[in-house]
């Protein structure tokens, strides 16, 4: 098997900085439509603009207060966890406009990627998520798999022998531990089939930078800790994964006293 050299860790003050333009823009271009809007506006009814701009303004100085919030959860001043709930659907929503951005300044989106799912993951230990063993998914790419090997685990991870030639028997290993679910998938259509089948309270999810970005955002507002791929063939061939970094995550994401599979 393929070392696993982890990548370098992402910061989160990029996607966060990317975060706080995109309110800027927003609530600029916001501004700018009411104000042309005005003359209509009163033709309409006299009190219609002000009605508008008091309700736009205490929605942008909403999102505002939860992005305030994310900022404090991040730099460790505690916070009340609906806020911290509030504040993630505020980066869903915003999060296009910052990829947006990105590609303005020149940005890599895997960059921003990288940062988003740092955030999301530091957002998940920062609100203490927990769960019984039998309520965490451990998700994972079909790609982790060698691409000789004979035994089709797509449906059934258990049909792995654990050989050591690719990650998926160590990871199976972790799983049979700690008595979490495991499942390999070939791509999203299927995974959301395992998790509406399987209905868990967590997903630890091992991929690459855009499928776990759009996975964290399909299963929204499932928590998901993402663990990213190392990809030294390439992307979606022969790929690795860091097996102590998911055991520390299955660690963290295991309810205290929960059953461990441990015999």
């Amino acid at each position: 098997m393929v070392d696993c050299i982890p990548a370098p860790r992402p910061k989160k003050r990029l996607f966060l900085s990317l975060i706080l333009i995109s309110w800027l823009l927003l609530a600029t271009a916001i501004y700018f439509v009411w104000h042309i809007a005005l003359p209509g506006l009163s033709s309409i009814n006299l009190y219609l603009p002000f009605i508008l701009g008091v309700t736009v303004a205490t929605a942008l100085l909403g999102i505002a207060f939860f992005i305030s919030c994310m900022v404090l959860a991040v730099i460790g001043i505690p916070t009340f966890k609906i806020f911290q709930g509030l504040a993630w659907s505020c980066i869903n929503f915003l999060l296009p406009i910052a990829v947006f951005l990105g590609k303005l300044f020149n940005i890599e989106k895997e960059r921003i990627d990288r940062s988003f799912i740092e955030l999301s993951n530091h957002l998940v230990v920062q609100k203490q998520i927990k769960a019984p063993a039998d309520k965490i998914l451990l998700l994972l790419p079909h790609c982790l798999q060698l691409d000789t090997c004979p035994h089709k685990i797509t449906l059934n991870a258990n049909n792995c022998r654990q050989c050591g030639g690719c990650s998926i028997g160590g990871l199976l290993s972790i799983c049979q531990k700690y008595g979490i679910h495991m499942a390999v998938v070939p791509g999203g259509t299927l995974a959301r089939m395992v998790v509406k089948s399987l209905r868990p309270k967590v997903i630890l999810a091992v991929a690459c930078e855009r499928d776990l970005t759009s996975g964290i955002q399909d299963v929204f507002p499932l928590p998901v800790f993402g663990v990213l791929n190392a990809r030294p063939c390439g992307p979606c061939f022969n790929t690795t994964v860091d097996l102590a970094a998911v055991e520390n995550a299955v660690r963290n994401l295991v309810a205290e006293g929960a059953d461990s599979g441990q015999k």
